[in-house]
């Protein structure tokens, strides 16, 4: 069975839905940007791919996101409207947000500057901070989960899950380079539960500010020591380069801290970045003067 559903502009989706153009996909979904009849506007559709609609993990996967993004309602965490979980195409539809993947603009322009980067790393800390009082844990802080909208959403809630759950996680979750250590290999490496997402999000600003990532990538293999795969079980953090004033460097390496009862947590992250941004130069009024 072919694994995609290769859809082009005009075609259906599913009844309502009109595929407009493929955004790209994963193992188990491809995400189109479609029409949707009912809202009477665009939305990302992340649909199942032909090969995986009679995989139960991966359905059951997808009820899981459908229950988070249902459960959830916050400005910087992306919307779901509605959902269809069996027939030949299950799939999920989500707002269409305006604006490039922050790991998109990282490729192409390189580093962020500041007046970016401490307001994104707010605004994040926001949606933290929620999903942290909601008992939910994202598990995948990444540039290319985040959309660079205004505000800025999270994206991507397929591994999210309760507090709870992720205390009962036996194996990783999550993505290699952007991993708290206790998500490496849980139980053994610790707990997974907020305290990761700030890891997530500290990993993030470092690179959004550095240009690189703040462990080497690692390699893996099967029968390799989990040190080898994961450099961050090392403890080998990169440096930040000379030109960050340490007021800045401060929070994003204490996002960065081994044990997750170092870290702080967003709203603490938020209480070192909002003066910050209040110091942060204001923009400048034109001086352009109308002729009468």
């Amino acid at each position: 069975m072919t694994s995609t559903w290769n859809l082009g502009e005009g075609d259906e989706l599913a009844t309502g839905l009109t595929a407009i153009k493929l955004l790209g996909g994963g193992h188990a979904y491809e995400a189109y940007l479609a029409w949707d009849e009912r809202l009477f506007a665009p939305v990302v559709v992340k649909v199942v791919r032909p090969d995986q609609v009679d995989d139960a993990d991966t359905l059951r996967t997808l009820e899981r996101e459908v229950g988070t993004v249902g459960a959830l309602n916050h400005p910087v965490i992306v919307r779901g409207f509605h959902a269809v979980l069996d027939g030949s195409r299950p799939h999920l539809v989500l707002e269409n947000i305006d604006g490039p993947r922050l790991s998109t603009l990282l490729r192409r322009h390189g580093p962020l500057a500041l007046e970016q980067l401490l307001p994104l790393g707010l605004e994040i800390c926001s949606g933290l901070h929620y999903l942290r009082a909601r008992g939910m844990v994202h598990l995948d802080i990444k540039p290319s989960n985040i959309i660079m909208g205004a505000p800025p959403r999270l994206i991507d809630l397929s591994i999210a899950r309760t507090v709870e759950a992720a205390a009962r996680l036996r194996y990783a979750v999550g993505t290699d380079d952007y991993m708290a250590p206790e998500q490496c290999a849980p139980p053994a490496t610790g707990v997974p539960g907020p305290p990761a997402d700030i890891w997530g999000l500290g990993a993030t600003l470092f690179e959004a500010l550095a240009g690189y990532r703040p462990y080497e990538r690692g390699v893996p293999e099967n029968d390799a020591p989990l040190t080898h795969r994961f450099p961050q079980l090392r403890g080998e953090l990169a440096m930040l380069p000379r030109r960050t004033p340490d007021p800045v460097a401060k929070p994003i390496l204490a996002c960065l801290a081994y044990d997750p009862a170092d870290r702080p947590t967003p709203a603490e992250l938020a209480e070192m970045l909002q003066p910050l941004v209040e110091a942060l130069p204001k923009p400048k009024l034109s001086s352009f003067k109308p002729r009468l």
